[in-house]
This record gives structure tokens, sequence and C-alpha cells, in this order.
């Protein structure tokens, strides 16, 4: 299937009667931050508008996150419709609702070993935990962290515990294990992963924010990914990926970006994202998603 061009804005052409319609997707997977959410971390509502009348149109839409589900909640209750969430970068489906569909979890002992690996980023190190409440989050101590993910701290202070060591807390096997700080500090943490051994048990995925100079590398459990999910949620609907439209823009994405068969990237992606070939909507800030679903959708 051809993938359609890099979009723009264009003329809607003349309505027929919608039911005799078909939609040239039947599922739109859309990420939130640096995709949906705009640079003052809000949904437009040129983009809200976008994805209700796609749903509208029978496209089922599924937000695809690295967030928690817990922390995705707000986002998505902006829709005004009820629809699945994968988060955690792959590792949790589960519906608005609270209805799960797939948990791929890291292992405690393979999170074990990964803690002793990686002993010189103890104060960049997140554990998450599929629980409710104080807990789901564990670190050691936040000093490491930066001001750059105070924002994410301030929201996620209810649901935060500190362990010392934080080996202690995997008394069950964690969602995955976060490393988070600046880019330049996050690229050692990546060498000490690729020196770890532990490549064949685990999957390591990266986001980065140039302009705020935050690195989030991820580990999840091996084989995990927002692409193997919504592979699997595709085969779960019966809908080919010739009819799964995804939209993302971070490093993290790539995976679903390549399931999709169509994938747009935002235009405040990196040049390296942006170089793959995949047509490349607006940016966050000028209603990227929405002009992606336009382009699609007409």
């Amino acid at each position: 299937m051809s993938r359609p061009a890099a979009c723009g804005l264009k003329a809607r052409p003349a309505m027929v009667e919608s039911a005799v319609l078909t939609p040239p997707i039947r599922l739109l997977a859309v990420d939130i931050d640096g995709t949906l959410l705009n640079p003052q971390f809000q949904i437009s509502d040129t983009d809200l508008a976008a994805l209700r009348r796609a749903h509208a149109a029978g496209v089922e839409v599924v937000v695809v996150t690295g967030r928690r589900h817990t922390f995705a909640l707000p986002i998505v209750a902006q829709f005004g419709f009820d629809l699945w969430l994968i988060s955690s970068n792959g590792a949790i489906t589960r519906s608005q609702r609270g209805e799960t569909f797939h948990r791929d979890l890291l292992p405690a002992g393979t999170c074990r070993q990964l803690c002793q690996a990686m002993q010189d980023f103890r104060g960049n190190t997140v554990l998450t935990f599929d629980i409710e409440g104080k807990g789901s989050i564990v670190l050691e101590r936040m000093d490491e962290l930066g001001a750059s993910i105070q924002r994410w701290l301030e929201k996620n202070l209810e649901y935060i515990e500190f362990v010392i060591p934080v080996e202690k807390s995997l008394s069950i096997d964690p969602v995955q294990a976060m490393f988070c700080g600046p880019i330049e500090r996050m690229h050692q943490a990546l060498a000490a992963l690729a020196a770890s051994g532990l490549e064949r048990q685990i999957t390591v995925l990266r986001t980065e924010y140039p302009v705020r100079d935050l690195s989030i590398v991820d580990v999840l459990n091996q084989g995990c990914s927002k692409g193997h999910a919504l592979e699997r949620w595709a085969a779960h609907r019966g809908i080919p990926r010739e009819q799964v439209m995804a939209i993302g823009d971070n490093y993290n994405d790539i995976e679903m970006l390549a399931f999709a068969g169509v994938p747009f990237i935002m235009g405040n992606a990196s040049e390296e994202l942006r170089g793959q070939g995949w047509a490349v909507t607006l940016p966050n800030d000028q209603n990227g998603v929405a002009a992606a679903i336009e382009q699609v959708l007409g």
C-alpha cells in the first residue's frame, strides 16, 4: 500500500451520505507527549475535534503512550468517548474503564540484574509497578532526576515511594525500569546498558526532548514495544496493518510507525526520524494530529 504524501491542509470534498462512506483506515493509534499535546501540554480544540470526527466515522482510536496508564487517563478523558490505551510503551493494554487485555511485565529477577549493572545511575533510576496508589512509582532519591522532569515529579508525588536500595521493592514484577536525566547523561546510560549483557532479556527504548535537555531511557521486557502491542491489538480486532494509521514523534514510536500501514511523523520530530520516509504532518503546536487525520479521511 502506498503511503500518503507529506500532508498539508486541503479543501474537504463535498459531503455525501455518511452511511455509504467507508473509512480508508479502521484503527488510529496516536501518541500523547510531543504528538497530541502541544508545547503547553494541552490538546488543541482542533485536534480533539479531528479525533472525535474519526471516531464518529467508525475509526477506532487507541492511545499509545510511554506514560503509565493512570497518568494518561486525564488526557484521554477529554476525548469524550471510551477507548483503549496502550501504555508504558506497550507493556499494558487496558481500557479507559480499567479492563485489562494484556500485560507484558519485566521479570523481577531481570530487573535486579539490571539495577546491579546500572549502579552508577541509581540517582536516575525509576521503577514502575502495575498497582494503584503509592508505590506504583519507586525510586531511591530524586536529586539527579533534574529540573527537566520536575512537572512530572510534582504530578506523580502521591504515587512515589522511596526505597533504599530500590531492589527491595521487587517483591513483584515491575512494569519497567526507567532512567531519566540530561541527554548526555542518558547517552552514558545507554552505553552502560549495551555493556550489561542483558540484551537478550530486555528491550531498551529512548525518548528525547532536546529543547528541555531531557532523555528518558525505558527498559522493558524483551520484545515489548508500542509496535508489538499495537500489532497484537490490531490482530485482536481483526484489522490488517494496511488499515492501521499511527501518529508519533519520538524514538519510542519507531516500532509503532513501522508496523502501521499509514504512518505519520510529527513536524516537530527530530531530523533522524523525519528522514525515515514516513509522511510528515504539521508540528504539535500547529494541530499536526488534525492535519494528518484530514489528509487520510478528507
